[in-house]
């Protein structure tokens, strides 16, 4: 099996209840317990079979885009900047709201250069509000959005959010929450609208 660390990583998830939301905890979304190397070589392998990786920049929102950015980084030279949940206050900065299945918060980011080609990395899409601020955002900003590449995919129908966001997003893994426990729907996705 191709994927065979990120299926364990997943299937081996803690499901905690945040209001209605099902959350789930697990070394992909939240870096607990600890990433291996070999499982995060296996999310960015996937993620170079998965996309050219055609930009200049690659935009990894805190906390677990981090990872996923910076060893992307190590192994093709493309630069990576953090969308981040602090504000720093810095000229430039921009502030992006967003709203999750279990919070709404800010995210903020600095250093946007119009024009540049951007590739969003991320551990998780679900709602695809997140997805939606960010593109909405950086677009304002005349930043172009190539695509996001996702290791878990959560949402219902992401087809639907591609259209609308105007982005393929390009996922290493479909799954749920299903009577409380971690399901698998399928493996290396690549979706295209």
């Amino acid at each position: 099996m191709e994927d065979r660390l990120i299926t364990e990583a997943y299937l081996n998830s803690k499901i905690v209840m945040m209001g209605d939301y099902p959350y789930f905890v697990n070394t992909i979304s939240d870096g607990n317990p600890p990433m291996t190397r070999d499982l995060l070589d296996e999310i960015v392998g996937g993620f170079q079979r998965l996309s050219d990786l055609d930009c200049d920049v690659l935009l990894a929102p805190e906390t677990m885009g981090i990872p996923y950015g910076s060893a992307l980084t190590m192994r093709t030279g493309i630069p990576f900047q953090i969308i981040r949940k602090r504000r720093l206050g810095v000229e430039g900065e921009v502030a992006i709201e967003k709203t999750t299945g279990y919070e709404t918060s800010t995210m903020y980011v600095h250093g946007l250069e119009k024009g540049s080609k951007a590739i969003i990395v991320d551990d998780v899409v679900s709602t695809g509000n997140t997805l939606k601020a960010l593109v909405e955002v950086l677009r304002k900003n005349e930043v172009e959005i190539e695509e996001a590449l996702i290791v878990l995919n959560k949402c219902r129908d992401i087809s639907v959010l591609e259209k609308e966001i105007g982005i393929n997003i390009r996922t290493l893994m479909d799954v749920s929450v299903e009577d409380g426990k971690p399901v698998i729907k399928s493996s290396t996705r690549d979706s295209l609208f």
